[in-house]
């Protein structure tokens, strides 16, 4: 948990807030590649909004010790493995009997803040993100009324990489937030500081200049590592920004590298690849 305070300050700052001012939304999105970063912060969360203590980041109450453990009757992570009825046989998706049972749970009234933790989860206890394989258009149907008309004291948590892998009313009836990596293994920008620096900076003019740049140095690295160092290098900026417009625009720029990354997965031309992501950064 104090990684994630550590590393996070400005959600963690936001959700502080949110939590002592009574405005949490009860419905939040986290997206980013960084699954296990998302699930960390929303347990933070539901500590905050169960504390009974001293309500700061060392309180050893009751609930919060329950909570750094995992073991809170009131925090469940829903999966494909977790939290599944007795009679749910399903190992691939997060079933339609496990919304009902959410549902029907949600009707008994709790001393707690309830807070329900969907993610992917495999065997080896691994954090993944949903997607529409595991988390499928019937079963989050099936919770749209409730997530519309929660109870008192619930919030709902969705993890997953990017929000168009999420089934779009449940998109709709979230409040969803960036989450950056706190991973620190493959950080590195070093290949792509020299072109990115600046880049906010630079007009239309020089799109042609800064296309050139990434496609000269494609032609001696691999692309899907020269894009992911160019996120690398935006997840760095975002994570000092203080302006809203501009943590806006570096997060869009995020997810159109990441757009890039899928579209060179399915062997586009990489040149039609550069100039519309060179575009897209710069313009």
């Amino acid at each position: 948990m104090q990684d994630i305070r550590e590393k996070l300050p400005f959600l963690i700052n936001y959700f502080e807030n949110a939590v002592k001012n009574k405005n949490t939304s009860h419905c939040i999105l986290f997206y980013g590649s960084d699954i296990q970063a998302q699930y960390d912060l929303a347990l933070e969360i539901a500590r905050m909004l169960n504390c009974t203590g001293t309500h700061d980041d060392s309180c050893s109450c009751l609930n919060c010790n329950w909570i750094r453990e995992n073991k809170h009757p009131a925090v469940l992570t829903i999966s494909r493995l977790d939290n599944k009825p007795s009679d749910d046989t399903s190992k691939t998706v997060i079933s339609i009997e496990q919304a009902r049972r959410i549902k029907n749970d949600l009707l008994v009234t709790s001393d707690y803040h309830r807070v329900l933790i969907f993610c992917d989860r495999d065997k080896y206890e691994n954090i993944s993100g949903l997607n529409e394989q595991n988390f499928q258009a019937e079963t989050a149907n099936a919770l749209l009324k409730t997530l519309e008309e929660p109870p008192s004291d619930t919030t709902f948590f969705f993890l997953t990489k990017d929000k168009s892998d999420m089934i779009n009313t449940v998109v709709s009836r979230s409040q969803s937030f960036y989450v950056p990596s706190i991973n620190e293994e493959n950080r590195d920008f070093e290949l792509v500081n020299e072109i990115m620096d600046g880049y906010l900076e630079l007009d239309r003019s020089e799109v042609l200049d800064f296309n050139d740049k990434i496609n000269s140095l494609l032609k001696y690295e691999v692309a899907d590592e020269v894009f992911s160092q160019m996120q690398n290098y935006i997840e760095m900026l975002l994570k000092s920004a203080s302006n809203s417009a501009l943590k806006n625009k570096l997060i869009s720029d995020i997810k159109a590298i990441e757009q890039a990354k899928r579209e060179n997965a399915l062997n586009m031309n990489i040149q039609t690849i550069v100039e519309t992501l060179s575009m897209k950064l710069i313009l």
